[in-house]
């Protein structure tokens, strides 16, 4: 299978503070890869760099093309999607007016439009909601308002980071079924930071696990799933 997504000694700052020591690792074509470490590894910040949010240095190649360099607006454009940390839903505009927002880099307006439908159709409490308030939802809501703002992009490659956060676990099964869902009906591939690492290993494909902002280990979920020494050393269950 072809890789979406390549990152190529990757390196990423905060000012002169460097998080990220040169990482290494790939997303397939219509896969599921996810990046597991503990807090403070660079996962965040891994995400940050592929959208241009942070300064960097070595390649990101997508679809081929080499997207380092070029400014958030324009990766977007080439069909990336990220839904950061803490939701980042526009809290004073409604759900819809939030999906229309999302959906502001698209030229094919017709289909635009009924994706707004599509979306309700994955999250149909959003639909019951759509009049209200984005600040007013419940938090588990929110992330599926933000999931849904980001698919209005029609993206090739989703990034999702921390999804389940401080949600209910119902709604954290919820959601989780509905993006894989949504990668296999959509064939949008997804990139994945997850602190429930049984979760994300249950959702991926592939795992990297990075550890002060290196890349240690990389390989099938369920390799990484299946090897006790690494579920004791690294990943905590």
């Amino acid at each position: 299978m072809s890789a979406i997504l390549q990152v190529k000694k990757l390196e990423g700052f905060y000012g002169s503070t460097r998080v990220l020591q040169g990482i290494d690792f790939e997303v397939a074509e219509g896969g599921i890869t996810t990046i597991l470490g503990a807090n403070g590894a660079g996962k965040t910040t891994t995400l940050r760099a592929i959208s241009a949010l942070v300064r960097t240095r070595g390649e990101i190649w997508f679809r081929g093309a080499r997207i380092d360099g070029l400014s958030t607006e324009k990766i977007a454009a080439l069909g990336v999607a990220h839904v950061p940390d803490g939701r980042g839903t526009l809290v004073n505009l409604t759900v819809e007016e939030n999906l229309r927002v999302g959906m502001y880099l698209r030229r094919d307006r017709a289909k635009a439009e009924a994706d707004i439908e599509r979306m309700f159709g994955y999250f149909p409490r959003l639909r019951e909601r759509r009049l209200q308030q984005a600040g007013t939802l419940s938090g588990g809501e929110q992330q599926m308002l933000a999931i849904s703002r980001a698919l209005m992009l029609a993206p090739r490659l989703l990034l999702l980071d921390e999804p389940s956060f401080g949600l209910a676990p119902l709604i954290i099964r919820e959601i989780f079924e509905i993006m894989r869902r949504i990668n296999r009906e959509e064939r949008v591939s997804i990139l994945l930071v997850e602190q429930n690492v049984a979760r994300a290993l249950e959702l991926a494909d592939h795992a990297y696990l990075l550890e002060t902002g290196s890349t240690v280990m990389g390989g099938t979920a369920q390799a990484m799933r299946d090897d006790a020494q690494i579920r004791r050393s690294y990943l905590g269950f």
